[in-house]
């Protein structure tokens, strides 16, 4: 089994990410904390093989997290699970030996992908000996990458889907289908299929907006949330 510690300050994103953890085969949970600090202690203390890891954290930055556990020589692992799409950061990530970047918000199909490959990695250097030369290397890199997005409904289209997620991702109190569809210049009806679809999929929760007079209208909030900002 391979042991996991989620770090994650929003106590339901943090949450959600153990439950996805757990349903993926071979994989175990060793712990979820909420801060940088609190996470290496733990990786001082306990047995961890892989650290998922939001970068913006209370106490610190998650680079400066990978840069401490890489300084106690510990053979741990990063994955990378955060909103951060400045590509300097991507930058350091790799630099401070992160294996897997996942941007946020999600789906478990997206974070299962990551952890199969990786666990394909783990499988792959496992063995002892030598490598035989370039190719075997190849093929050990080759199995960091994951496996391409999981298919779509019929009519769904992934650039669509991908706006539709960037918008309600930079979203603060949360949107309706007409803000999203005016913010993305798809109709109404289409902003609110693609919204249902990140809400099943557990990417955003509904939540209902009490105006003046009629039913409330529902606002989707991505998961993660909390005080306008998705680390």
């Amino acid at each position: 089994m391979i042991s996991v510690l989620v770090v994650e300050d929003d106590p339901v994103a943090a949450e959600a990410h153990r439950e996805y953890v757990e349903r993926v085969a071979g994989f175990t949970v060793a712990g979820v904390v909420h801060s940088g600090g609190a996470a290496v202690r733990f990786c001082e203390r306990h047995h961890v093989d892989l650290v998922l890891l939001d970068f913006y954290l209370p106490d610190t930055h998650g680079l400066a997290v990978c840069r401490a556990l890489r300084a106690t020589g510990a053979p741990i692992d990063v994955i990378a699970v955060t909103s951060a799409r400045d590509l300097a950061v991507v930058r350091g990530a790799v630099s401070a030996g992160v294996v897997q970047y996942l941007l946020k918000p999600f789906t478990f199909a997206a974070l299962r992908g990551k952890l199969d490959s990786y666990a394909r990695f783990r499988h792959s250097v496992a063995r002892s000996g030598q490598a035989k030369g370039q190719a075997d290397i190849d093929r050990l890199f080759e199995a960091l990458r994951s496996p391409g997005r999981e298919a779509l409904p019929k009519g769904m289209s992934t650039a669509t889907l991908d706006a539709v997620t960037a918008v309600l991702a930079e979203s603060g109190d949360g949107l309706s289908a007409a803000a999203v569809a005016e913010a993305t210049g798809v109709a109404r009806v289409t902003a609110r299929r693609y919204l249902e679809y990140l809400a099943d999929h557990g990417i955003a929760r509904r939540r209902p907006h009490y105006g003046t007079v009629g039913r409330p209208e529902v606002r989707y909030v991505p998961v993660g949330r909390s005080d306008g900002r998705d680390g």
